[in-house]
């Protein structure tokens, strides 16, 4: 018997976003279409101006289709209001940014524990569920560390650990390695992936990181605002793997 895939946690239906730039207008997205299935690690690559980032805004609820459907962990984001959106995205998205944007004045533990202030948590609770949180990322032992005392890749893990945090459904990250070296990239890449393995967690990254294509279930390329499927998706892949020197073709 043929294993069934998991249920699609993102459906994207036709979907363009059109944005008014002075006497112009840009096409962003058009008419995309795809399902992420529950518990995937994809990413989505391309140049600058492709799209990428766009879409990590529309799934993630930040942005607003111009046209069709964006439907995240049930819930079709068209319907909702300004308010509820963002009350929808504390309690199920994760965001990971490539610059940390970590609160210099709080330690570690203090930083993973904001998202937490939207939440019902008791005031003793939070400081403890960050502490777990990191203690996941391996950084139990930089609870009381401020990031000017954390390496990259160690700020890059706090980020980590302040996205999932609040365990949501979906973990979304926007260039996460693309201000560390080879050596922190690759271990964040890793990191991401033991979430999906270990946690069953939903991952969508946006990336221009070659060795990236190691470590995704599927990776989805985009060009001037279209999905690029089939032989056009192939080819995206090698030139990406060639700007990058040789990078083996994607492992699971």
């Amino acid at each position: 018997m043929q294993a069934q895939l998991p249920e699609p946690v993102i459906v994207i239906r036709n979907v363009s976003r059109r944005y008014v730039r002075g006497v112009d207008e840009v096409h962003a997205l058009d008419d995309v279409s795809l399902s992420i299935p529950t518990g995937h690690f994809v990413g989505f690559m391309g140049p600058s101006g492709s799209g990428k980032s766009t879409l990590l805004n529309l799934v993630s609820g930040i942005d607003r289709p111009s046209a069709g459907e964006v439907i995240v962990a049930g819930q079709k984001l068209n319907d909702l209001s300004e308010d509820e959106l963002a009350q929808w995205r504390a309690g199920h998205v994760g965001l990971i940014f490539q610059f940390f944007n970590l609160m210099p004045v709080l330690s570690a533990r203090d930083n993973v524990a904001l998202p937490l202030l939207l939440t019902h948590l008791s005031k003793t609770e939070r400081p403890r569920r960050a502490e777990i949180a990191l203690g996941i990322v391996g950084l139990e032992h930089r609870l009381d560390h401020f990031p000017r005392t954390l390496s990259g890749g160690e700020q890059q893990r706090v980020a980590i650990a302040r996205a999932i945090v609040t365990d949501p459904d979906i973990i979304v990250a926007d260039e996460p390695t693309g201000d560390l070296d080879a050596r922190n990239a690759e271990a964040i890449l890793s990191l991401l992936r033991q979430l999906k393995h270990d946690f069953g967690k939903t991952v969508v990254m946006v990336t221009h990181d070659a060795r990236a294509l190691r470590y995704v279930d599927d990776a989805y390329h985009l060009d001037k605002g279209v999905l690029l499927e089939g032989e056009e998706a192939r080819l995206a892949a090698e030139a990406l793997r060639a700007t990058a020197g040789h990078v083996p073709a994607p492992g699971r």
